[in-house]
Parts: structure tokens; C-alpha cells; sequence
């Protein structure tokens, strides 16, 4: 059975853990369809105060 003789160090540990996070793509912006402002998908826009085709959000 596989057991570890000696205990990693946080750095090692830490090191091999962050190789992980270098593989996630990058957070996808879209274009609102009511003003084309860039958003990140699932949330109003912060321009026209739009989601889903209907205003959310008062907005001056």
C-alpha cells in the first residue's frame, strides 16, 4: 500500500496545487444585447440595468 514515508512541506504541496490553476481558461465576457456594453454572463448589466430581456436594475 502507497503511503508517504515523510511529510510534504506546504511550499511542495502548495507549488503542485497551483500548477492546477494554471489550466482554468479565462472568464468569458459577453456583449449585452440591449446596449452591447461588455458583461460576464448570469448578471445584469451595469449600463442599461438589463437580464434576460427585461430591466432589473433602475438605472440613471
Amino acid at each position: 500500500m502507497g503511503v508517504p514515508k515523510k511529510r510534504l512541506s506546504n511550499s511542495r504541496r502548495d507549488r503542485r496545487r497551483a500548477a492546477n490553476n494554471k489550466i482554468r481558461s479565462a472568464v468569458q465576457v459577453i456583449k449585452c444585447p440591449k446596449c452591447k456594453e461588455p458583461v460576464l454572463p448570469h448578471r445584469a448589466c451595469k449600463a442599461c440595468g438589463h437580464y434576460a430581456g427585461r430591466e432589473v436594475l433602475a438605472v440613471d
